[in-house]
């Protein structure tokens, strides 16, 4: 008991003899800490519309008439809407992900009309005669 007395006590004394709060070293620590904040922060001063989701627009008043055109939109605000929707393969020039490669080039290696392998069907008297032939049955 007495012990835990003489530990009150000395907190109590700790207490008292601390110095007063000395604000001029709170605000270095206050502005200090304001600059580490300032420095990780990025300001943006364009801003863009996310093309994943869906515009909602509100209609005009009633009792007023207002044409609204595609002039009265900002024009390049309505090309990077119209560059969202485009394909992939319309947006980059090489795929961005390895999924993307399977299927970005579309176009044959060779050309089907190529000789050495179109073979188109050829018909003879022979074989007009029993096409002919095996229909009927």
């Amino acid at each position: 008991m007495a012990d835990n007395k003489n530990r009150v006590a000395a907190v109590k004394k700790k207490q008292t003899d601390m110095e007063p709060m000395n604000y001029v070293h709170q605000n270095d620590i206050l502005c200090e800490t304001i600059k580490k904040e300032q420095r990780q922060q990025k300001i943006y001063t364009t801003f863009n519309v996310n093309p994943y989701n869906r515009l909602y627009t509100l209609t005009g008043k009633v009792t007023e008439y207002e044409d609204v055109n595609d002039e009265n939109m900002d024009s390049g605000f309505l090309e990077k809407v119209r560059h969202s929707h485009d394909t992939p393969s319309h947006k980059y020039t090489e795929p961005q992900t390895e999924a993307q490669e399977i299927g970005w080039h579309t176009e044959p290696l060779i050309h089907s009309k190529d000789k050495r392998i179109h073979h188109p069907r050829q018909n003879t008297e022979i074989t007009k005669y029993m096409d002919i032939a095996w229909r009927k049955q």
